[in-house]
């Protein structure tokens, strides 16, 4: 605390008016440096509030994204069951026309070997005929 030296009529004038100036040049460098904080305060909350609003955002952003996520998964998981379930039918009719045509080849085969079997006697009865037929010319002449 200050103390002033006392005149004729009470304190110094001049020494009162010397603290009073100084006082009112510190209340007023205070004041603007509340100022100052006070905008520095309401720009922070600005920004605070704008960070937030991001943040709100990308949070949206994060569960739409998410659940394009899930949704795509969802959606290729039900393809690949579909390609699988189309492919095991494929091999299904693929093995099953396989089967049918190594049954008719077989098949054909089986007709083919009977056929070889009734023209190799067709052919045996033709030669043994014309044999007999030739033994025959031997005889008669």
């Amino acid at each position: 605390m200050k103390k002033f030296s006392t005149s004729l009529y009470g304190y110094n004038k001049a020494e009162v008016g010397e603290f009073v100036n100084t006082v009112a040049k510190e209340y007023e460098s205070m004041l603007n440096n509340l100022k100052k904080r006070d905008e520095e305060i309401s720009n922070l909350k600005k920004e605070l509030v704008r960070y937030q609003n991001l943040e709100h955002t990308l949070n949206k952003a994060l569960m739409v994204a998410e659940d394009a996520s899930n949704q795509i998964k969802r959606v290729a998981r039900d393809e690949s069951k579909s390609i699988l379930e189309e492919a095991k039918r494929n091999a299904s009719r693929i093995v099953n026309d396989a089967l049918m045509k190594a049954e008719k080849l077989e098949a054909d085969g089986e007709k083919l070997r009977v056929r070889i079997i009734a023209f190799k006697r067709r052919f045996r009865n033709v030669i043994e005929t014309e044999l007999e037929n030739l033994d025959q010319i031997d005889e008669d002449y």
